[in-house]
């Protein structure tokens, strides 16, 4: 998958997170993907609800070494 964008919000807490993906996302192209990576476990549930208010599509979500990485192409 060609990320198109990376958003570090590593060691932040909620909202943060979907802050700083609302402020990169806001300057991106539609189609293109932003890669978010984060440490707060709230932020698997804020974004789900993030991508569904906002009408992005979350590709796709894991979690690796309590890093948490979340997958958003915009539309």
């Amino acid at each position: 998958m060609k990320v198109d964008q990376t958003v570090d919000a590593k060691g932040l807490s909620c909202p943060m997170p979907v802050v700083k993906a609302k402020k990169a996302i806001d300057s991106m192209e539609p189609g293109q993907v932003m890669e978010l990576l984060s440490t707060d476990k709230g932020s698997v549930k804020d974004f789900q609800s993030w991508v569904k208010q906002t009408n992005h599509e979350l590709i796709k979500h894991e979690e690796e070494d309590g890093v948490y990485k979340f997958y958003v192409r915009k539309n």
